[in-house]
């Protein structure tokens, strides 16, 4: 497994999978993109979970937002290519973990993370969280969530658009001072308020989205850095944003 974005080479090459009976075209299709993706490909050999470990990877490699000893919340955790990379890079251990999870999806045990099986929506996921951090707040929340897609534009976005605005509750009652948080959200518009909220919480906010993100997905990533204090705390601070 490797620690950067900067992992193994891709020849490049491309499979053609043909339309079999019983199978789906958008199934077909799906295949056929698993198959070319170079990410998909590296992730096989470089040992992670998931492509989606080199979205953290080239985002905190620009951003540096992993540093050792730092606690980690990762919501959507499985299947574990987040977590992996997060543990690597805070240097988490086996008997101390400083990486916690949460899926409602089963996810494989790693070394340095500790996994809850659990809705996120759940009124009692908060506290489990920080009871696996042994009370501590974290350093960084990320959020890879998102809503199961409908094929409806609309419906998915007001639906990932709810996750992103619980994760960011959770960010603004738990993060320390200082801390960072890292979520995604679809492109067609972060809701306008949800963006102020997160400028008047934290120092800097600004979209991106990764090379590893695939260009025709809507998926963005909003990050916010230099966490101000939980919300009563807050008065009167000035915006310091590249949004």
């Amino acid at each position: 497994m490797t620690g950067s974005s900067k992992g193994s080479g891709d020849r490049g090459f491309h499979v053609k999978v043909k339309t079999s009976r019983g199978r789906r075209a958008s199934s077909t299709q799906w295949l056929q993109r698993q198959l070319n993706d170079p990410y998909v490909r590296r992730a096989k050999a470089d040992g992670y979970r998931s492509r989606a470990a080199y979205k953290l990877l080239e985002i905190d490699d620009k951003h540096k937002l992993l540093k050792p000893g730092y606690r980690v919340v990762d919501l959507g955790a499985a299947p574990g290519g987040w977590c992996q990379v997060a543990a690597a890079r805070v240097k988490s251990a086996e008997d101390a973990p400083k990486v916690v999870g949460i899926d409602y999806l089963e996810m494989d045990h790693l070394p340095g993370v500790t996994f809850l099986q659990k809705d996120f929506l759940d009124d009692d996921a908060p506290a489990a969280l920080l009871e696996a951090l042994g009370g501590y707040g974290p350093d960084v929340i990320l959020s890879d969530m998102a809503s199961p897609t409908t094929g409806h534009r609309q419906t998915d976005h007001l639906r990932t658009t709810h996750l992103f605005e619980v994760a960011i509750h959770f960010a603004e009652l738990n993060l320390v001072p200082g801390g960072s948080f890292l979520a995604k959200v679809f492109r067609g518009g972060t809701e306008n308020e949800l963006l102020q909220q997160l400028k008047r919480s934290f120092k800097t906010v600004s979209h991106l989205k990764p090379p590893a993100s695939r260009k025709e997905s809507p998926e963005l990533y909003v990050i916010a850095k230099g966490f101000r204090g939980r919300p009563e705390n807050l008065s009167g601070h000035g915006d310091d944003t590249d949004a």
